[in-house]
């Protein structure tokens, strides 16, 4: 089994002049969840290479088993570091594809042109999706293999609009996740601010928010197996 996770390139917080990137939980907590299921991991970004973290989620507070586990993990660390470009990967080679939220995605996957026929390759194929927190956003302009909305009348979850509030992003984001998931017909739904959630509606899978990063994964697990 194969899943492909792609991540952000992008490192820029709108015009604050401080820096974005993956949330390193939502990287680290997925990324073991498959590797130790078994799963072969292929990891991949816009531009390859070193794909930017959010130096928020590498601060004290936010570090988890998962992220502490990386930053001994010297095979991860190089396979992080020399991230396939996203144009060389096709989505026919892997079960799942999962992307990792982070602030990011909102700027670039959400609008890159591979990004977007990745994943609608991949819907057309039956291919397992997942995303998680900030990363739904990738779906913003993604087709369905009827043509409409990916997510239109889909269940979905993502970053709520109450959490942007809560870390004072509300204005800076191209977009809010909520609104554009509702916007775009989806049966959005959300627990209480900063709880796990995961939503599984056939084989889109999408998580809330940090904390529902390991078990989005194994939500994608469960689908490539079952």
């Amino acid at each position: 089994m194969k899943v492909l996770m792609v991540l952000t390139s992008h490192d820029q917080m709108g015009d604050t002049g401080h820096k974005t990137g993956f949330w390193l939980e939502e990287f680290a907590s997925p990324y073991y969840a498959f590797v130790d299921a078994g799963i072969d991991v292929t990891l991949a970004s816009p531009a390859g290479g070193q794909p930017p973290v959010d130096p928020n989620s590498d601060a004290e507070d936010a570090q988890t088993d998962a992220t502490r586990r990386f930053k001994q993990d010297t095979e991860a660390r190089k396979a992080l570091a020399n991230t396939l470009k996203l144009d060389s990967v096709s989505s026919s080679d892997f079960d799942a594809i999962f992307y990792p939220g982070g602030h990011g995605p909102l700027w670039d996957l959400a609008e890159d042109p591979t990004s977007i026929t990745l994943l609608e390759a991949a819907a057309g194929n039956s291919t397992v999706i997942g995303a998680v927190c900030h990363a739904p956003g990738v779906f913003r302009h993604v087709k369905g293999p009827n043509g409409e909305a990916l997510v239109k009348g889909r269940k979905v979850t993502g970053f709520t609009n109450s959490e942007e509030a809560a870390v004072q992003l509300t204005d800076v984001v191209p977009f809010l996740v909520e609104d554009m998931l509702k916007e775009s017909g989806g049966d959005y739904s959300r627990t209480d601010d900063w709880g796990s959630h995961v939503v599984v509606d056939g084989n889109l899978i999408t998580g809330q928010n940090p904390a529902s990063s390991e078990d989005a994964a194994k939500a994608v697990i469960k689908a490539i197996k079952g």
